[in-house]
């Protein structure tokens, strides 16, 4: 295995729990555990123009709003044995240690497949859909507004001249009526 600067080593200890050789009275430890992983330091090598830019990328922090926090998921949260049905120690560690490898792996094979695409067609969906907003849209509601001033101002006088006046006497008419409740 080669072993580069920034790569970490994980130990994964397969043995049965259940081996008389391992029984010395001492709590086990968590078998299949990655360390967890520590702030990286600024070490990345970027250029002037990309430590000025607003559009660093977020190498630590990919979620900071936790739009996908129902993806959180381990191996507890999809596979658990009650006390009274049990498989082997082993089977339950290599269980363990294939779901995350798996997980893991297939999601980044499937990322490298799909997410440039994806990433292209959401780009260029969203170009478009900005563009067409920005010089379509805007300026077409803008000139409807400014067209439209007098029909404000129309439906303003219509307004103070029919509607009002009418429902004023209506409601000066229907407030001389009142109602009382009285339990018999």
């Amino acid at each position: 295995m080669m072993k580069g600067k920034d790569s970490e080593e994980v130990e994964i200890d397969l043995e049965d729990s259940s081996d008389p050789e391992s029984d010395n009275g001492e709590e086990p430890e968590m078998l299949w555990k990655a360390p967890p992983a520590h702030e990286e330091e600024e070490d990345i090598h970027t250029t002037t123009l990309v430590e000025i830019s607003d559009t660093k990328p977020l190498i630590n922090v990919r979620d900071p709003r936790d739009i996908n926090d129902c993806l959180k998921v381990t191996f507890e949260d999809v596979i658990a044995e009650p006390v009274s049905v049990r498989s082997g120690d082993r089977v339950w560690i290599w269980s363990n240690a294939l779901f995350e490898v798996s997980r893991v792996w297939i999601y980044r094979i499937v990322t490298v497949i799909l997410a440039i695409p994806i990433s292209i067609i959401s780009g260029l969906l969203f170009a478009i859909l900005s563009c067409f907003h920005i010089w379509m849209v805007g300026p077409c509601s803008h000139c409807l507004r400014i067209g439209a001033r007098w029909l404000q101002s129309l439906w303003s006088i219509v307004l103070s001249v029919v509607v009002r006046p009418f429902l004023t006497s209506a409601g000066r008419c229907c407030g001389g009526f009142s109602i009382h409740l009285a339990k018999e």
